[in-house]
Order: C-alpha cells, then sequence, then structure tokens
C-alpha cells in the first residue's frame, strides 16, 4: 500500500485556480462519497482550506490512482487537467508523510507555525473518518501526525510571536492608517476566520465593529464575543456608508459585493475605503480595487507583511524539521512491520497449540492431579512457551525493516513450519486487511479506534 498526498497551495497556485478548486464545506461529505469510489483509491480524505486543496489517500498502485484521482478533482471542479497540472504537486511514500507532518505543524503555511491549520486537519479526518473514508493506514498515521504537532505547538517556541492570516491582515490596516483607534470596520461572516478576525479587531480597539451575516442569530452571537453590533446581510450597503474597514470571510459561492454595489458608496465620500478579503473562493469582486480612495486586498497579498515575525519562528521550525524525521522513520518502521504480523499471529498460534495440547496429553496420562495443580502446570508451560517465541519475534520486527524483509520473511516462515497455519488465516480472512492501529491516551478522546481496512 502507498501513502499519496496531491495538491495546491499557495505557493504552487494563485488565488484565482485555488478557489476553483476549493471545496465548500457543505460539499465535503457528498465530495468524500465520490472520492471514496475513484478507482485505485483505497483510504482518502480532502484538506480544503483558502490557502490549500489537497487529496490525501492510500493507493494500490501509485500513478495509476494519481490519474484517477487527477480525473476525480477535474470532474468535481470543473477545471480541466491541463490548467491545474502544472502547479499540482505529488509526494508518495515518506515524503508524503513528511509532508502531513510539516502541514500540521504549520511549517508549509503562509504563516509559519499558525495552529490553524491543526485544526482544519483535524476536521478533515474526523469528517473522513466518520463517513467511512479511513482506514489503519490513514487513522494510523493521521493520529501520530495530530499527536505530534500537539506536541510541537505547546513545547517549542514556535507560537512565541502571535502571526496568522488574520494578525497580518490587522498589520496591513496598521501600515494603510497608522492606527484603527476610532475606525468604523464591518466584518462580514460570522465562521471561524471572521471570529478571528473579530478578536483581533476588538484587540486593535476599533471604535466600531459592525458585524454583518446572512443568519442574524450567528452575527448576534459573535457580536456579543467582540463587543460588536449585529446586522442583518441585506442592510449591509447602508452600514457600508460610513465605514472605514471592511473584512469579509465568508463561504459564499459568489460575490457578497460588486464593483457595481461599491461605485456609489465611495462617490460620496472623501476618505479612504479599506477592502480585506480573507475568503477563498473570493468574497469581493476583484475591480473594486479600481476605484478612487479604495484598497482591496485579498489573502494572496499578505506574504509579504509577515516576513518580519517569521525569523524567530523560522529558527523553531529548523528544530522542528529535525524531529519530523524521526517520526517519518518511525511510522516507516511501522509500516514495514505489517508484513510481519501475520507471521507472528501464525507462530503464536502454533505455541498455543502446542501448549493445549501437551496439556491435554499430560491430563491423560496423568489423570489424578489436581485442578490446582493442572493450573500450576498450565502457567508455567505457557511461560516456557512465550519465553521461547519472545526472541524470534523480536528478530523478525527488526528484520522488517532491512532491505532483504521479504526473503527474511519467507525463511521465518520455513523454518518455523508456518504455511499451514498462514493459510487457515488466509481462510478465515474475508479481505485482506492490514491490523488497526492502536490508540494511544493522548488522543483517545479525539481519535477512537481505526476503522476495519477496506479494498
Amino acid at each position: 500500500m502507498h501513502i499519496v498526498v496531491i495538491g495546491v497551495n499557495h505557493r504552487t497556485a494563485p488565488v484565482e485556480l485555488r478557489e476553483r478548486l476549493a471545496f465548500p464545506e457543505p460539499a465535503l461529505p457528498q465530495a468524500l462519497e465520490r472520492f471514496r469510489e475513484t478507482r485505485g483509491v483505497l483510504e482518502g480524505m480532502i484538506l480544503s482550506t483558502c490557502n490549500r486543496t489537497e487529496l490525501i489517500f492510500v493507493a494500490d498502485h501509485v500513478s495509476r490512482a494519481v490519474e484517477h484521482t487527477e480525473r476525480f478533482l477535474e470532474a468535481w471542479s470543473g477545471v480541466p487537467q491541463a490548467e491545474f497540472r502544472p502547479v499540482l504537486y505529488v509526494h508518495t511514500e515518506e515524503e508524503a508523510v513528511r509532508h502531513l507532518f510539516r502541514v500540521a505543524c504549520g511549517l508549509d503555511s503562509m504563516i509559519v507555525g499558525e495552529t490553524q491549520i491543526l485544526g482544519q486537519l483535524k476536521d478533515a479526518f474526523f469528517l473522513a473518518r466518520d463517513l467511512g473514508n479511513t482506514g489503519s493506514l490513514l487513522n494510523r498515521l493521521l493520529q501520530q501526525v495530530i499527536t505530534f504537532a500537539k506536541r510541537v505547538h505547546a513545547e517549542t517556541g514556535i507560537n512565541d510571536h502571535p502571526v496568522s492570516t488574520s494578525y497580518a491582515a490587522i498589520e496591513l490596516m496598521k501600515q494603510v492608517y497608522g492606527q484603527l483607534k476610532g475606525k468604523h470596520a464591518v466584518l462580514i461572516g460570522a465562521g471561524k476566520v471572521a471570529q478571528l478576525m473579530g478578536q483581533y479587531l476588538q484587540d486593535a480597539r476599533v471604535g466600531r465593529l459592525t458585524i454583518v451575516n446572512r443568519t442574524l442569530e450567528k452575527a448576534q452571537q459573535l457580536a456579543r464575543s467582540v463587543g460588536g453590533q449585529a446586522v442583518p446581510l441585506n442592510a449591509l450597503i447602508d452600514v457600508l456608508k460610513d465605514a472605514d474597514i471592511v473584512v469579509s470571510a465568508t463561504g459564499a459561492p459568489g460575490y457578497v459585493l460588486t464593483k457595481q454595489q461599491v461605485e456609489p458608496l465611495v462617490k460620496s465620500r472623501s476618505r479612504r475605503l479599506l477592502f480585506m478579503d480573507m475568503a477563498v473562493p473570493r468574497d469581493l469582486d476583484p475591480q473594486i480595487h479600481q476605484l478612487p480612495n479604495t484598497f482591496l486586498y485579498d489573502i494572496d497579498d499578505l506574504e509579504g507583511f509577515v516576513e518580519a515575525q517569521m525569523a524567530e519562528r523560522l529558527k523553531e521550525a529548523r528544530r522542528i524539521e529535525g524531529l519530523i524525521v524521526a517520526e517519518v522513520e518511525a511510522f516507516r518502521q511501522w509500516m514495514h512491520t505489517l508484513g510481519v504480523i501475520p507471521l507472528i499471529a501464525a507462530l503464536r498460534e502454533k505455541g498455543q497449540t502446542i501448549h493445549r495440547e501437551t496439556m491435554e496429553s499430560l491430563q491423560n496420562k496423568l489423570p489424578h492431579l489436581s485442578e490446582r495443580e493442572l493450573k500450576i502446570i498450565r502457567k508455567h508451560m505457557m511461560s516456557v512457551v512465550n519465553q521461547l517465541l519472545r526472541d524470534p519475534i523480536q528478530r523478525i520486527k527488526e528484520l522488517a525493516t532491512e532491505p532483504q524483509a521479504e526473503q527474511a520473511q519467507d525463511l521465518f516462515a520455513t523454518l518455523f513450519a508456518l504455511e499451514e497455519y498462514l493459510l487457515e488465516q488466509e481462510m478465515q480472512r474475508p479481505e485482506t486487511a492490514p491490523p488497526a492501529a492502536p490508540v494511544t491516551q493522548e488522543v483517545r478522546s479525539e481519535v477512537p479506534a481505526p476503522l476495519p481496512y477496506r479494498l
């Protein structure tokens, strides 16, 4: 089995293409169902954020699965392969595993070390898992990735310098206005990004903060938490008349504001109006920037405003890169041990069979033994069997990571005459399945036991 990641991000593709390839949150369950039916994809999940769209999957044959996954992306998004293939990255095997660790830790983000992506990755994984899209390999990998990223954020200094896309937006606003105190900010949307922007705007001490949302109740809830005022979406144009800053962060499929809607507003005012589009797909018509006294920025414009805050984070990032090497190696070794688990199970079964048959023979030859005496003998004999098996099991686990692992496993099966037990395993198994990954206590509340592997 092969781990594969294909996708685009803020480094490889412009926002115009990324927004066309994005998976809207309400459509993700349907998209995952379609992805599950993609030929060659054994397990799969979709990570779609404002800065990246990635398809993470387990394949039986890499090139064939990648080909069919690209067709799925084309069919779902309507973007021809000829447009996205030049900017599409494909990571396989250990490089794919390393990429997921880097993404979870925020090392592949526009803002290095940001924590929002970890929550988005967890949500993407949990949704795929709950819908039956993941199995033993992705469950094990994502559990390890999530646990490691949480530890990194808690134990390193990568978050000591608070920087995020929202933080960068505030810095850009300060460059336009000098300070935000006394300004009227209008925030369109009430989702996670809008909530973070609302908190940053409150911390920047804007004079007035108005929350606009299609669902007034959600706007009111956010307004209460950030000390703002809530209005329904149909009041947006009226609110903009005396606004200084407009931040839009919705999940709307089309433009929330067009040039035609904004143009009458700017004609009747002399002061500047700053628009910040935090959404993908974009909420604001790009032509708005053509209007006088009007500034329009989208998330691609933010990268240049965070470089100064990145220096210290980059130091920690280099240290985390070293830690990731060990995590990737640990997962690689676990993958290699999958092949020896049937051998170990067969050897233990043979040991238990010998123990059982010997005890039956002993009871027949010594019928006068009491139940207590039989219990003592049974316990000590089982201890002998376990001690005899311990070293061979340890050796075959070690050999599983060596270049000649397959030959070593064949020899192991021959030396211990396990062919009959392996055949019995195969006959009892309805479908080939690697074992489920154990769930550690650290993430037990978040990551339940893996689902059965599915072909």
